[in-house]
């Protein structure tokens, strides 16, 4: 089977049982559709279930791997038909494929998203059901449980809204870019993940709506707290160092990397 994105031979898509999986071959060790069943992890008595979002995900530490393992599940009014299982609209339209296809280009560019490892979909019939297995990004907190804690300092605000221009260079359209999606490191990196239904765009108006749905993840998280978690200051510290690298880029001639899609 081959596969339609522009992806390095070590890229491969295999048939197994009820489906299909794509991997990344160069992976240490020997990659099989066993390792997108969180149960043929516990066997061996490593996996502990993530809290928090709709997906259910697992963390693998297993023989030096440390990994994340994710099956995904709709969220809201969608999930009264069915909890985990999607329309079937051809194989690279999978929302596993698709994810895992948008992480490899980006991570070959150099953004900073989890390596992908395997994605994998199970058919039956016009319906099915979906996986995906990611390197784990180690020593990291979300934003959201950062600006939790207390006020973040200025340089860190700075971070975030220059990692999120690169993204944004590269058209990268994250479709649920929360405080919950961005972490960060013990070095103060920072991260983007769970890029489910995430596209590549002509840089326009929705990098500024990506923002705006940032904006209101923060005050929802931190309106309830007590005491000052995130003001105005701070969401100008990060815009202003976001509008100042796109301004740069721009001065440089840097082109966008986008794609059409």
């Amino acid at each position: 089977m081959t596969v339609s994105w522009p992806v390095g031979p070590e890229v491969r898509v295999d048939a197994v049982s009820g489906g299909a999986m794509l991997y990344d071959t160069s992976y240490p060790g020997n990659v099989s559709g066993d390792w997108l069943s969180p149960g043929w992890w516990a066997g061996w008595g490593r996996v502990r279930e993530l809290a928090g979002g709709r997906g259910s995900g697992w963390s693998i530490e297993a023989e030096g791997y440390h990994l994340v393992l994710r099956h995904y599940r709709r969220g809201g009014l969608a999930a009264r038909v069915s909890v985990d299982r999607y329309l079937w609209l051809g194989e690279d339209a999978t929302r596993s494929f698709a994810e895992f296809y948008l992480l490899y280009h980006l991570y070959h560019a150099g953004l900073p998203v989890p390596r992908p490892v395997a994605a994998r979909y199970l058919r039956r019939g016009l319906l099915y059901t979906a996986d995906l297995l990611v390197e784990r990004i180690a020593d990291v907190h979300s934003l959201a449980a950062v600006v939790r804690e207390g006020p973040m300092q200025r340089s860190r605000w700075e971070d975030v809204g220059r990692c999120l221009q690169r993204f944004h260079h590269a058209g990268c359209c994250h479709a649920d870019l929360n405080a919950h999606n961005v972490l960060i490191d013990a070095d103060d990196k920072v991260w983007l993940v769970d890029f489910d239904r995430g596209r590549l765009r002509r840089p326009g108006v929705w990098c500024d709506t990506n923002l705006v749905r940032l904006l209101r993840s923060l005050q929802k998280i931190t309106d309830p707290l007590p005491g000052l978690h995130f003001d105005t200051g701070d969401w100008r510290a990060l815009t202003e160092t976001y509008f100042e690298a796109k301004r740069q880029r721009s001065e440089s001639g840097d082109v966008p990397g986008w794609h059409a899609g």
